[in-house]
């Protein structure tokens, strides 16, 4: 039987080269912090209603909820991929013949619902993509890639497989732009898998779940890029009981009052303790410029842990209501509310189970076991190709 590689290169009049397939996105250690401060994120200080300039302690308020047996993180969602270089294939352009990846991915996406004290699966996506080079519609057809996409589940169908692909992301072959293709496919599968992810957002939102009482904990940062050729507008109003919580961040985007980089500030973080509220903005093709409050909470003490900012996460909340985004503040009571009830999240932790326990807290940790399980195997998927 043919593959899928066979076919697309037989069905576009390309070469392929079948060559080795290799994972693309490996998971990176929790130890390893990227220092490097992207230049177009603007910070601003006072980021909340109740002037705070030094630690804020969490811990008696932590455990007075705890005791008053209320909860509001009634949501956790996250979503995760697994990409794969599959093949190279060529297309004659002129007189010259170029190699392009073929890059395949599975995109996942799910969100459980805290009830009676456990995780139960609220709603679930589960996507097969592919990234290929846009040159492979040579003749410029607008509907050239549904066409092909059509033909290759028909093809799976022909052999018996109950799998299909869920879409086709052309990338951009410009031999002028900076990124390599394979950069190119990579971020094209990942903005899927955001899109899945606030597809999942705006449902809960429609059926009327998240409000004051119910927020929702997103894993991992809020900041979804919006590419160039994205025209779809981000609804900022979603995201009203929405919080991102974040294991890895870079702590160089932390500045002391003289406005200068001060790590330091997170790295001694006492236990149980928040960061005052910082806001920042990001340039136009991250959330079309909306604006987001930023804080660090410390769960877990440094002395048990290999880095310092081990036991801390990054956590984001976007300016929604015009009354926060006319004063560029969040309300500080909200901030240490979530924050209280973050701190009750961070046991019992998964030592030994996972490499980035002190940053876990549970449900997400449960959240993310629940989602990575619903992948096919690499053996299975790779066998498509």
């Amino acid at each position: 039987m043919n593959s899928i590689l066979k076919f697309i290169a037989e069905t576009t009049y390309g070469t392929s080269y079948r060559t080795s397939k290799v994972e693309l996105d490996a998971e990176i250690p929790a130890a390893q912090i990227e220092y490097d401060a992207p230049a177009e994120i603007v910070l601003k200080h006072a980021g909340e209603t109740r002037s705070t300039k030094n630690y804020v302690s969490l811990k008696e308020f932590a455990d007075k909820i705890s005791s008053d047996g209320l909860q509001i993180l009634s949501y956790f969602l996250d979503g995760s991929r697994r990409i794969y270089k599959v093949d190279d294939i060529a297309y004659r352009t002129g007189s010259r013949k170029l190699i392009y990846p073929i890059v395949a991915g599975q995109v996942i996406a799910g969100c459980c619902r805290r009830v009676d004290k456990k995780l139960r699966e609220e709603n679930f996506l589960s996507e097969l993509v592919l990234a290929m080079p846009d040159i492979a519609n040579f003749d410029g057809h607008p509907g050239f890639f549904p066409d092909l996409l059509n033909k290759i589940n028909e093809h799976l169908a022909e052999r018996n497989l109950p799998i299909k692909l869920a879409k086709i992301l052309p990338y951009n072959t410009n031999h002028n732009l900076a990124e390599k293709f394979e950069d190119r496919a990579v971020a094209l599968i990942m903005a899927h898998m955001h899109d899945a992810e606030k597809n999942l957002v705006a449902e809960l939102v429609r059926r009327g779940k998240l409000d004051q009482k119910n927020y929702l904990v997103k894993d991992g940062s809020l900041e979804y890029r919006i590419l160039p050729n994205d025209k779809k507008k981000f609804n900022a109003k979603n995201y009203s009981f929405v919080i991102g919580v974040s294991k890895k961040f870079n702590p160089l985007l932390v500045k002391d009052s003289s406005d200068k980089s001060d790590p330091g500030i997170v790295a001694d973080l006492p236990l149980y303790c928040r960061t005052p509220v910082t806001i920042f903005k990001r340039d136009d093709n991250f959330h079309g410029g909306n604006k987001f409050a930023v804080w660090y909470l410390r769960l877990h003490d440094k002395k048990y842990s290999d880095s310092p900012f081990d036991g801390v996460v990054k956590v984001e909340k976007i300016l929604v209501t015009d009354a926060e985004r006319e004063s560029e503040r969040i309300d500080s009571d909200e901030v240490n509310l979530l924050s209280a009830y973050l701190l009750n999240e961070r046991n019992p932790v998964c030592c030994g189970t996972d490499s980035r326990w002190a940053n876990h807290i549970y449900p997400i940790f449960l959240t993310e076991s629940f989602v990575k399980s619903r992948f096919i195997s690499a053996e299975t998927f790779l066998h498509l190709f």
